[in-house]
């Protein structure tokens, strides 16, 4: 079994990078996209005392996922993109810390902790996977 901190290259989707011409071409930022959007109508039932605490600290995390991928591809440099790739995964990571104080405080059910904290982890195997592919040398 791979340790899903490395990633494999079938964990975000792409043969070569040569195939995308944006951003938004990339399997990973088309995910953390529709994550985005699961989690701002996750937390449209999170309480209005929240919206400025962690109502907008998960968006932001999770709104960061995405805003990270494309920045980095828009660098035009492996180097850059990996190092957004990291803060994208540090995002992601963030997301999940945040699941787990939203599931403490009664906010969310344990089964949709579940879905979103898988959902965040594939996010992250995704971004792994392109990560290990810019440090094989494409």
């Amino acid at each position: 079994m791979v340790d899903w901190k490395i990633g494999r290259l079938e964990d975000w989707r792409i043969d070569s990078l040569s195939t995308i011409k944006s951003f938004e071409d990339l399997p990973v930022w088309q995910d953390a996209r529709k994550f985005t959007n699961k989690i701002y109508s996750l937390t449209n039932k999170f309480p209005k005392e929240e919206l400025y605490g962690l109502t907008l600290q998960i968006r932001r995390a999770t709104v960061s996922i995405m805003s990270n991928i494309a920045e980095g591809f828009d660098r035009r440099s492996d180097k850059e993109l990996s190092n957004f790739l990291s803060m994208s995964r540090g995002s992601s990571s963030e997301v999940q810390n945040d699941l787990y104080i939203a599931l403490d405080l009664n906010y969310i059910s344990q089964d949709e902790f579940n879905q979103f904290y898988q959902e965040a982890k594939k996010i992250a195997k995704q971004i792994n996977g392109l990560m290990t592919y810019l440090k094989s040398g494409n």
